[in-house]
């Protein structure tokens, strides 16, 4: 098991295989919401990709270390608790892991210089937690199979 998330999911040898798997969980996650909340998602994700092509892809490399950054504490954690399922060590903390990723993106957000942005992400944020929540089995799933060696 990899001592540091650092060294496991920032690896250049990894890196691009990391971003492919984490970028395939997000359209994993997108494709199971289902109401009328997941049809807005649904439509807005596929015109991100449709307008866009590899921004989800960029957005991932350029917030990954952020994000490794705000896990690193729970992983540590994980490990000195014995290791194990890391999606089910997360998701048994599921306010304390999603806020540390989520601070992530709310940190980026207010930095940003686009208004538009800006409030886009405000009207998504008050669900986005709880999307996090649901991902963080999955998400736990693509940590392990990089940093269980």
């Amino acid at each position: 098991m990899a001592d540091t998330l650092k060294s496991a999911l920032l690896d250049t040898a990894k890196r691009p295989a990391v971003i492919a798997d984490l970028g395939a969980l997000v359209d994993a996650e997108v494709a199971a919401k289902g109401g009328i909340s997941g049809a807005v998602i649904k439509t807005g994700y596929a015109a991100v990709k449709k307008v866009k092509p590899g921004f989800i892809a960029h957005a991932i490399d350029s917030l990954l270390p952020r994000f490794v950054a705000a896990l690193e504490p729970l992983w540590a954690e994980h490990r000195s608790a014995g290791g194990g399922d890391f999606g089910a060590f997360l998701a048994a903390r599921p306010d304390r892991s999603a806020d540390a990723l989520l601070s992530v993106t709310d940190a980026r957000a207010k930095a940003s210089g686009k208004e538009n942005l800006k409030k886009g992400y405000d009207k998504l944020r008050p669900s986005a937690k709880k999307n996090v929540i649901e991902a963080l089995p999955r998400l736990g799933k693509v940590i392990d199979k990089y940093a269980a060696n």
